[in-house]
């Protein structure tokens, strides 16, 4: 996919850069990428992704712009309180390059819509503030074989990992899913919702940045992704951990069937 004169000028920095170059711009602007949820974590994700030229952006969110929102949801502002948070992200991102296409999908993703949603698109980066939709995108990459890039912030607290079960590892192993890594949601009420429990508006940018370069990464293909790795963040003593973790035989989307019969 060819580059204009003014996306050549407008990406100078990618082209110029060893690991990415021309190619690595082309592969971006070819990129379809769906991000789910357009709030804190989602903000920074679609603004990175858009500057940094991917050709289709798909964003999935039902809620509307909040004054408690713009502590952290940067890309919305004050005048576009009660609007459709999809269409002040959309508006946002044409201001930031015209040259990215951006497709709304205003509702809200759940196991029975989420593998739909997913057949535009060869990307995903989830990062959804509820258990239920994290679950059912997780779900849904796995059986569309889509690489997805998720990330949760808590109070002070973050965490990062890239999910391709798809796939097998350089050893022929079995790339972890979201369900080897956290088999089940935790039990209705026992984490607080960020609506009680608070989040420092600053660490969702840097987590949502961190996200964006995930996926950049994986669509360019420079580095060491997190597959089968998780970052772990503490912005309270600004500790970055990265822990290794493995396909479990007993997780319920590809575990093996002799494995869950003798849990029985």
């Amino acid at each position: 996919m060819s580059l204009s004169a003014e996306e050549i000028e407008r990406y100078a920095r990618h082209i110029v850069l060893q690991g990415v170059g021309g190619p690595g711009q082309q592969q971006l602007k070819a990129a379809r990428v769906l991000v789910v949820g357009a709030g804190g974590l989602g903000s920074p994700v679609l603004q990175y992704l858009a500057a940094a030229g991917i050709g289709t952006i798909g964003i999935v969110d039902d809620d509307e712009v909040s004054l408690s929102n713009l502590q952290r949801q940067v890309l919305h502002a004050t005048d576009e309180l009660g609007q459709p948070k999809v269409e002040s992200a959309s508006r946002a991102i044409a201001r930031l390059n015209p040259h990215v296409r951006v497709v709304t999908h205003r509702l809200r993703i759940n196991a029975g819509n989420a593998a739909a949603l997913l057949t535009d698109y060869d990307f995903v980066a989830e990062g959804s503030d509820n258990f239920e939709t994290r679950y059912a995108v997780s779900d849904a990459c796995f059986h569309a074989q889509k690489p997805l890039v998720t990330g949760a912030v808590g109070t002070f607290d973050a965490s990062l990992t890239t999910l391709r079960p798809f796939e097998t590892n350089a050893a022929g192993d079995k790339n972890p899913t979201y369900r080897c890594l956290f088999p089940e949601p935790p039990p209705p009420g026992t984490v607080p919702a960020c609506a009680e429990a608070g989040v420092l508006g600053a660490l969702t940018g840097m987590v949502g940045a961190m996200m964006a370069l995930e996926v950049i990464r994986e669509i360019v293909g420079f580095g060491e992704g997190l597959t089968g790795r998780i970052l772990l963040i503490d912005s309270r003593s600004m500790r970055f951990e990265t822990v290794r973790y493995l396909w479990d035989p007993d997780n319920l989307l590809n575990g093996s069937r002799e494995s869950r019969r003798s849990q029985r």
